[in-house]
């Protein structure tokens, strides 16, 4: 029996745990196996339930399950509704329903908030519902000899299952693809990377929003859809419910696709999501001063007389004020629109999200290396910024355990000047009608791309090095919103060393390339990722070959060793410089080929007027001095959708 080695049907005790009730309920304990794991509940599904099997043979597949697994009869469960619980004895299953034939307990035994649910009662409705009750509303009682563990996995894999995986609208999806590769994976992937905060609040939110629309949307498509007479498609009423019902239909596949996107792990990384920030400024304080704030680590007299010198006394005055406090995060809270934050020296560690939404200055006294800023604790974000003009300088950034990224510029100008920022998730995110200037600053570490700039943003990179990421910019899109090109500049950074590419690029799809992409039957999302042969990558050499290579010149031309250096940077030099104007153009191509794109589907709306600024808007690109080394993929990729 294939499914011998999966529950503990032979083994003499239960390997499950258990969940208590309430102490004033006299319910017995059930079994507690809503924890498993990601990899449970993907064996399970994929090598035991479903398979390969195809949409429309869901619950075929289902059902065969159940029936090798489930005890057919002999064990209790809780009844469990929004409105009671009460304990049943289950005295048959019909698998091919997903259900169980029950019974009331003897003795009684209900839990509800409404008296009204008495012994009398609940042999009335079960009566109507001639005594079957949907598995997933059942929880097994539970059972230390074991003998039920499989029968209480069944029921919850069943219940996981459809709440949490099936759609109303999978069973008329296409049975081209087998239904857990297309479907059943993505979503299972997409609920753990939820629970263990991988994904921003802001996409889950989204999700859900998208999920509840499209469940809404797709009943009323249905119920047009059913009201349509068979017989008389080609009467006035018929035609009216059919065009309704093609709308409604274009509504939820187009809802569809954005879900799709969320739960597709690489859409999730490079398409775009709007996030609208609720940073309310301060404004300037009600006396009109402004404040300047210090953190020290440790206060010292010495300490004191270099602040004073280097930065409290150039600026002092009869009246201004200086406030102290424990800790950097208190620091910024306390801050209002002109403030000036001072931290000395010190490895400070916060728990909690820098939401900074006016216009101050956060300086570290020192080099960034003394004056360290770590994260503890999970958030989506560690810096987030909103205000008009905001400068950081001066500091180490150490995120951890952050969803999202490790700065977010929502709105306003960020200026970062002289920083480090050691990632674990994303970089820096520069979102629709947000600008960054980062200078002089160094940024590694990041799971996703060092720098995300969302469409609508202005983005100027200067000295920068952006490496050891898995890429190192990342230039994102929207799958299905309208917005101005970015403005970017990159002047003299170094982008090395990252998993994938330099620069990746996200753009739509010119009819041209669609086609091709029909022609090698590729459906759905049209994806790929190119590289233009100037801008492939080349490995660093190791120290061993170096060295012989070095050695080897030597033997064969001692005289020209200083020129073949020479000939070797100039050539480097030439690469580099070759490089960063491709880049730049094809930015620019890539731009052009987006305004097209949205001209035509202006067109084809048949809308005339539109905004000659968002219409006649080309990336502004300027691409200069840069050196790209040992990424991964190469320089630059496309990303087509």
């Amino acid at each position: 029996d294939s499914f011998s080695d999966y529950g503990s049907h032979d083994k003499p005790e239960t390997t499950l745990g258990r969940t208590v009730p309430d102490r004033n309920v006299l319910l017995p304990d059930v079994f507690h196996n809503d924890n498993l794991l990601f990899y449970e509940r993907f064996r399970a599904y994929q090598d035991y339930i479903l398979g390969d099997c195809k949409a429309s043979e869901v619950k075929e597949f289902i059902a065969e399950y159940l029936e090798k697994v489930l005890e057919p009869s002999g064990w209790q469960a809780i009844w469990c509704t929004d409105l009671f619980e009460a304990l049943v004895e289950v005295v048959g299953v019909n698998c091919s329903a997903l259900k169980a034939v029950v019974r009331l307990s003897e003795p009684f035994l209900c839990k509800s908030q409404d008296s009204n649910f008495t012994l009398e009662c609940m042999q009335e409705l079960l009566e109507l519902k001639e005594h079957q009750i949907l598995l997933q509303k059942l929880w097994v009682v539970y059972d230390e000899s074991g003998e039920f563990d499989q029968t209480a996995l069944a029921i919850e894999h069943v219940r996981f299952f459809y709440q949490c995986i099936w759609r109303t609208w999978d069973e008329e999806e296409e049975d081209e693809f087998d239904y857990f590769v297309r479907c059943v994976e993505p979503r299972l992937r997409l609920h753990y990377d939820v629970l263990e905060h991988r994904v921003p609040s802001g996409l889950v939110a989204d999700y859900q929003n998208l999920l509840s629309q499209c469940e809404e949307l797709y009943e009323k498509f249905l119920n047009v859809r059913n009201s349509i007479p068979s017989n008389d498609s080609d009467s006035e009423a018929g035609n009216v419910s059919m065009v309704e019902g093609l709308k409604l239909y274009d509504q939820v596949e187009h809802l569809k696709q954005k879900l799709k996107v969320i739960e597709n792990p690489l859409l999730r990384y490079v398409f775009g999501y709007e996030k609208y920030g609720n940073l309310q400024a301060k404004g300037r304080r009600p006396t009109g001063a402004k404040v300047t704030h210090v953190v020290p680590w440790i206060m010292t007299a010495s300490l004191l007389q270099l602040l004073e010198r280097d930065k409290l006394y150039p600026e002092f005055c009869g009246d201004l004020e200086i406030q102290f406090h424990g800790d950097p995060l208190a620091a910024v809270n306390a801050c209002y629109e002109g403030d000036r934050v001072i931290i000395c020296p010190g490895h400070y560690v916060v728990d909690g999200v820098f939401c900074i939404a006016d216009s101050i200055e956060l300086e570290g006294y020192g080099l960034p290396d003394d004056v360290v800023i770590e994260k503890k604790g999970k958030g989506d974000n560690f810096f987030d910024c909103s205000g008009a003009n905001i400068k950081i300088s001066n500091l180490k950034l150490v995120q951890h355990d952050a969803v999202e990224g490790i700065l977010n510029v929502h709105h306003g100008k960020t200026t970062l000047e002289n920083c480090v920022l050691q990632c674990e998730t994303t970089g820096i995110t520069v979102r629709t009608s947000a600008e960054l200037l980062m200078k002089n600053s160094d940024l590694y570490g990041a799971k996703g791309a060092g720098v995300e700039i969302y469409p609508g943003s202005a983005c100027t990179l200067l000295y920068n090095g952006i490496h050891h990421c898995k890429e190192g910019v990342l230039v994102k899109n929207f799958l299905d919103e309208d917005y101005g090109a970015p403005k970017i500049t990159m002047v003299n950074n170094m982008i090395h060393n990252n998993e994938g590419y330099g620069v990746v690029l996200v753009r739509p799809a010119m009819p041209s390339e669609m086609e091709d992409a029909s022609a090698q039957k590729n459906k759905g999302i049209f994806l790929f990722l190119e590289e233009t042969p100037k801008t492939r990558n080349t490995q660093p050499p190791q120290a061993g070959d170096e060295a012989a290579c070095a050695e080897g010149s030597r033997q064969a031309q001692p005289g020209c060793v200083t020129d073949e250096l020479e000939l070797c940077k100039r050539a480097e030099t030439s690469e580099q410089t070759e490089s960063n104007s491709e880049i730049a153009n094809l930015l620019r191509a890539a731009s052009a080929k987006q305004c097209q794109t949205h001209k035509k589907r202006l067109s084809q709306l048949e809308l005339t007027e539109t905004d000659d600024n968002l219409m006649s808007q080309e990336m502004f690109v300027s691409v200069e001095g840069n050196q790209f080394k040992w990424n991964g993929k190469g320089n630059f990729g496309i990303f087509l959708f």
